[in-house]
């Protein structure tokens, strides 16, 4: 069994490392959505700014649209022209995936001042990348609204998790220590 720890040591302290920085986000992040319940933020501060500024990008766009509270669900509802096209809710603000590209970055450290601007030039990546998947996908469901589903559920969640992805791959391959010590 000790030669088995041993063996594997860097792959328990990669799963221990990820598991516990993700679980204590997580908890946090809950925590933060628990106190949010009845905020003048509805349905959350962090939903609450994701859906004003869509709102503000899609009439920067010349589109004539406008966010409200959805009457039964805690999400804020899209609309564009009078039509409600979309909804933003708790997942759409981007933190759940920005929690998971923390977690494996801390779980792959480098250095500690690398490692920490990563992570911030990172979150600010996703989450404006996040921002920006959202109008387009308002945009779209106004333009095509036959494709909503493959747009839903396809597209649009292939272009949040591919840009983590493609930060954790440059991260790997570039600055953690895994990769200085295989060089």
């Amino acid at each position: 069994m000790k030669t088995l720890f041993i063996k594997y040591k860097s792959v328990i302290k990669f799963i221990l490392t990820f598991l516990l920085v993700y679980i204590s986000f997580s908890v946090v992040y809950k925590m933060y959505l628990d106190v949010s319940e009845g905020s003048k933020f509805y349905p959350d501060y962090m939903t609450h700014l994701v859906a004003k500024q869509s709102e503000s990008l899609l009439n920067t766009f010349g589109y004539h649209a406008q966010v409200l509270p959805h009457p039964d669900e805690p999400s804020m509802k899209v609309i564009v022209d009078n039509e409600y096209l979309a909804r933003v809710i708790e997942g759409c603000n981007s933190i759940s995936v920005v929690i998971l590209f923390i977690s494996f970055i801390m779980a792959f450290s480098g250095k500690l001042k690398t490692t920490f601007f990563y992570i911030l030039s990172g979150s600010v990546l996703i989450y404006t990348v996040n921002l920006l998947r959202i109008v387009i996908l308002t945009i779209a469901l106004y333009h095509y609204p036959e494709h909503k589903e493959i747009l839903h559920t396809v597209v649009f969640p292939a272009i949040i998790y591919g840009i983590m992805f493609l930060l954790w791959i440059f991260w790997v391959n570039r600055f953690s220590k895994l990769k200085k010590k295989n060089v």
